[in-house]
């Protein structure tokens, strides 16, 4: 699906439509236009963005189904590659899109192969306003960046409350659930940590940058930029590190516990050994066993060994371990 708007600075006017008003932005002198092009076929997409110059090599990774987030000059364009959330993402589980932009003088393209839901947010805002165009096509491609990190961020900040559920509930019913949900936050905060590097070395290039297109008008939404894929970089790592100290404490308490088990088996197991050394010996079927033939054999062997229970209890009693 191509969809695309055509805006007149002169006349303050903007056209819907589709892959047809590239001619319509050829003829004019002033028009910018925006083309997103979502999901459609390989040669075709390939087509479409050669006919506005751009080179064979940034095409080729802009249809490859991953690669990672960068940011490239060329002659007369920008190209930025980001990393997005997709359309389907709840929460910690989320799923990415790669999310293409070229930036030209007079020309936005964007390529996404599922829906982008930053782009379906920027093209809502357009249609609603249409003077957003005559800012130009290198802030439109700000705003687009930006609506695209601050869905990290916002999934980030729905996590915050889930983990402090989480460490009251390691303490009071801790299970095998809490851990592998654990385990599963630290995986995705990981991914998470990745792609804000890449984007933080993008959203870098562009503040640092002298070139025309991305004029000084525009260095406090770049700057903008920076602080929400920094945000999403603190933001993950301190998650991150908040999910291992809860993985490592909840490790730590079914340690702990199992010692106490362990523990518990170990005395009971210590104090049936001398009994059971005692009942072996009497168990022996010897007929000179002076013992066996005294009436109150019995009673005092059993006298023994309550004897022997009861001072090993007082013995681990006094020594902390029961």
């Amino acid at each position: 699906m191509i969809r695309a708007m055509l805006f007149q600075p002169d006349t303050k006017s903007a056209q819907f439509g589709g892959e047809e008003l590239i001619s319509d932005w050829k003829q004019s002198e002033a028009g910018i236009l925006w083309l997103d092009i979502e999901g459609g076929e390989a040669e075709h997409d390939r087509s479409v963005l050669s006919d506005f110059g751009i080179h064979p090599l940034a095409i080729q990774d802009a249809l490859r189904p991953r690669h990672p987030p960068k940011i490239e000059r060329f002659d007369n364009y920008w190209f930025i590659l980001m990393r997005g959330l997709d359309a389907d993402s709840d929460g910690i589980d989320f799923g990415a899109i790669q999310l293409s932009i070229f930036v030209g003088d007079r020309f936005l393209l964007s390529r996404h192969s599922k829906r982008s839901v930053s782009a379906n947010w920027l093209f809502d805002r357009l249609k609603r306003d249409p003077a957003w165009m005559a800012e130009g096509s290198a802030s439109l491609a700000i705003h687009l960046s930006n609506r695209l990190a601050r869905r990290y961020v916002e999934l980030l900040l729905e996590l915050e409350p889930r983990l402090d559920e989480i460490e009251e509930e390691m303490f009071e019913h801790p299970d095998d659930e809490l851990l592998s949900e654990l385990t599963q936050y630290r995986s995705r905060l990981r991914k998470l940590t990745r792609i804000a590097n890449y984007h933080q070395q993008i959203a870098s290039t562009l503040r640092g940058t002298s070139d025309s297109l991305f004029d000084a008008s525009l260095s406090h939404r770049i700057v903008d930029l920076y602080e929400q894929i920094e945000r999403t970089q603190s933001l993950a790592s301190l998650f991150y590190q908040i999910a291992t100290d809860l993985t490592d404490g909840y490790l730590g308490i079914s340690s702990h516990r199992l010692n106490r088990v362990m523990q518990i088996l170990t005395i009971i197991t210590v104090i049936f050994v001398p009994l059971t050394f005692l009942a072996g010996i009497y168990g022996m079927n010897f007929e000179n066993m002076p013992e066996l033939s005294t009436r109150t054999g019995y009673f005092v062997v059993i006298g023994i060994m309550f004897v022997i229970a009861v001072m090993q209890l007082i013995y681990f009693r006094r020594k902390r371990w029961m």
